[in-house]
């Protein structure tokens, strides 16, 4: 589980085919305190397991699903990618509950600088559209985002100088793809709603889909 603020970028230094996927060598640009054979990094948000962690240096095996399901499997050797840690339980949840499995991948529309800040819109991937809402979070390439407006087919988010400086988003232009995770906490409902109508259960006293549209967590 990760909270999607980013701790700092990697630089893919080495890809190669490995077991019908890839094997990624990546480096840090800070360090790894108390490193752990095996524990998660997500990167670009899709979580991944680390393994031979020499300094700040780590390889990863990226799987034929996250190569087909994310924007991995496009990134040649000298990318960035943004990268955080797993969340202890510890740790302050700065972001929102982020699980490094990407949903789609979106699809630069505009960039447009506002001062210091930039507004990007993107594409919705497919099936995604129901759970972004306005004002809800959403995760691009593993950085924890506010969507300011959404439509049918894109959405839009404006960037902070902070992130512009420490993640990927500084370096996006139109038409470069991103991983796109929507927020859990909404499959989840979606899910138990499906469940109730499914089973019969009497839903006109509790949380069912008219509630969550009469109160604006539904479009």
């Amino acid at each position: 589980m990760f909270t999607g603020i980013i701790q700092g970028k990697g630089r893919l230094l080495e890809k190669r085919p490995s077991g019908g996927g890839m094997l990624f060598m990546i480096e840090a640009d800070f360090d790894l305190l108390e490193p752990q054979e095996g524990e998660s990094i997500a990167c670009n948000g899709v979580c991944l397991t680390a393994k031979e962690i020499q300094g700040r240096r780590f390889t990863v095996d990226v799987s034929p699903e996250s190569l087909t399901r994310t924007n991995l499997g496009e990134k040649a050797a000298g990318s960035l990618l943004n990268l955080e840690r797993a969340l202890r339980l510890s740790d302050r949840l700065g972001g929102h509950l982020v699980s490094g499995h990407v949903d789609g991948v979106a699809r630069v529309l505009s960039r447009r600088p506002e001062g210091d800040f930039v507004r990007f819109v993107f594409t919705i991937p497919a099936g995604c559209g129901r759970y972004i809402i306005e004002k809800g979070s959403i995760t691009i390439d593993g950085i924890s985002l506010t969507v300011n407006g959404c439509d049918a087919s894109s959405f839009t988010v404006a960037i902070i100088p902070h992130t512009l400086e420490v993640t990927s988003l500084g370096s996006l232009q139109p038409g470069t793809e991103v991983n796109i995770e929507v927020d859990l906490i909404g499959k989840y409902v979606e899910k138990l709603l499906s469940v109730q109508e499914k089973e019969g259960s009497d839903t006109s006293g509790g949380i069912n889909p008219a509630f969550l549209a009469e109160n604006g967590f539904l479009k």
